[in-house]
Formats: C-alpha cells, structure tokens, sequence
C-alpha cells in the first residue's frame, strides 16, 4: 500500500449523518469480488441522476470538489454493513482520508486496511473544515486549516500501519524474527508439538 504521510487538499463536504456503507457502494454496483472497478459506482444514487448522468448537485461532482481526497462526512459514516467494498471504492476513486465526527468501528479498520485515514473531529471542527484546503499530518496528529491546528486521535498500532504502508499481513511479517525465535524456542521446549 502507499504510505500514509501527509495530505493537502479540499475537504469535499458531505455531512450527512450515518452514510452507510450501501450508499458508498450499493450492491448493485458490485459487479465482481475484486477491489478494482468500484470507483465508477461509488455513491451511485446519489451521483448519477436516473440517466446515468452525473448529477451537478453531488458535492464531487462540483467543480470546487472534482478530485478531491478528502472528505468531510456526518456521525457513523461507514456503518450498515461490513463491506469492505466501501472502502475499496472510496480508494479507487482516489479518497485519503475521511473526516467524521464518529466511523463505524468495522468501516474504520477497513480503512486502516486499505491505506485510508478515518480521521475524527469533534462535529464543530468537522464543520469547520469542510469546504476548506485541509493539511493533514499523521505522524504529528494533526490537521491544519486555516490557520487552526486541530489535534486528532488515532491508535499507535493503525497509525504505524498508515505510515508504513502496511497491511494486516505486512504488519506480521515485520515481527517474522520474533516469530523464528519464539518457534524455535518452543520446538526445544515442545518438541513432540513438531512431530
């Protein structure tokens, strides 16, 4: 994955509370059980009128917000369900980053997954940005806008894995030495384990 350093960019304001995961993505669109060819039906309802046309009052289809990858969303964003989808389609369309007040806890570790910050913002600093050129710091914690520096949390474990890239997988890996020593110390200890 591409690490997760620091981001610059407008805040695309989408403030509705709960989005869920079937607006993000609808099943519909889902037309294989890949990560790539997502992007196209993200927030399909809402961005493409009946015709299929994109439609103009979609924050992203603005001109102000075209290729934003930031987003400024409600309370919950990311619940309804455990589709990782979601998430690949937010990061195939190009999205870093996603600042909401509150995430749904399993949207928020698939982002983690996939390379993209789920950033938490008390509602007012959420409002406060969206619209607005945000400069995101993850090693600092903290987000720049306007001239108003705002502190966010983040656990040490995602954050490590953001700036490093990492996926679940990699995260392993990186302790592969301990494992060696911790199997070949066990194999001495319990050797018919090994048999």
């Amino acid at each position: 994955m591409t690490p997760f350093t620091t981001l610059s960019g407008i805040a695309a304001p989408l403030l509705a509370d709960n989005i869920d995961t079937d607006a993000i993505i609808p099943s519909r669109e889902i037309k294989n059980t890949g990560r790539t060819g997502l992007a196209e039906g993200m927030f399909a309802p809402w961005r493409y009128t009946q015709g299929r046309e994109p439609n103009p009052d979609f924050v992203l289809n603005q001109p102000a917000y075209a290729g934003a990858k930031i987003l400024a969303g409600g309370s919950n964003f990311g619940c309804g369900s455990s589709r990782e989808h979601a998430v690949w389609a937010l990061a195939e369309y190009g999205i870093r980053c996603v600042i909401a007040p509150s995430f749904a806890p399993i949207f928020a570790a698939n982002c983690i997954r996939n390379g993209l910050l789920p950033l938490v913002l008390p509602r007012d600093g959420v409002e406060a940005v969206a619209g607005h050129m945000v400069a995101i710091d993850l090693a600092a914690q903290t987000l720049t806008c306007e001239g108003v520096t705002h502190s966010f949390p983040i656990e040490e474990e995602a954050r490590d894995m953001l700036l490093e890239g990492l996926d679940v997988i990699d995260l392993t890996l990186k302790s592969r030495s301990a494992i060696a020593a911790w199997t070949r110390a066990d194999r001495a200890e319990r050797p018919w384990i090994y048999l």
